[in-house]
């Protein structure tokens, strides 16, 4: 497991990174302007592909796309009978409505979930795992979480603990844009 370090040490250790030779070039190019924000945005941005990355490669052994895995992980959330009405569900994932009418489109051609009328109101559609899906994510669920302890160990601890109260207090303020 990494131990954290001070940036000033890490600094001097290892060598410029892509982020810092794009600041480098920013800086003799423009020297008006002040691209010190990339250090910490535009690393984040990397890590942010990279960790897609390795998320992804994990549904993929499923054989579900990260916005599968996003709707079948949110049906299973919701607890027994594994159901949401389908503009909750939008509401529950990282998707528009139509981008989600696709996926439960593929999903239930899979036999992995499937729409039926809501009792109260036969005009509203309910989504809801099958037992194959249920099944399906709760496997995929368990090799995800192994996979971000994975990743986060890699941080370490102390690191990973600091890291947490910041982007949940950036991402609350960038939520109130």
């Amino acid at each position: 497991m990494a131990e954290s370090s001070s940036p000033a040490n890490e600094a001097h250790a290892a060598p410029p990174d892509r982020v810092a030779e794009i600041q480098a070039e920013w800086r003799r190019e423009r020297p008006d302007l002040d691209p010190s924000p990339q250090a910490v945005i535009g690393r984040l941005h990397l890590v942010a592909l990279r960790l897609t990355e390795r998320l992804v490669a994990v549904y993929r052994d499923f054989g579900l796309s990260e916005g599968e895995f996003d709707v079948l992980a949110t049906l299973r959330r919701a607890g027994a009978p594994y159901e949401r009405p389908a503009g909750e569900l939008a509401d529950h994932t990282l998707v528009t409505t139509g981008g989600l009418t696709k996926r439960v489109d593929r999903l239930e051609a899979r036999g992995l979930v499937e729409r039926r009328a809501e009792a109260s109101d036969a005009r509203k559609r309910l989504v809801r795992l099958t037992p194959e899906g249920t099944e399906l994510i709760d496997r995929a669920i368990a090799a995800h979480l192994d996979n971000e302890h994975r990743i986060l160990d890699e941080l370490g601890a102390t690191d990973t603990a600091a890291l947490e109260p910041i982007l949940t207090r950036w991402l609350r303020l960038l939520d109130e844009d």
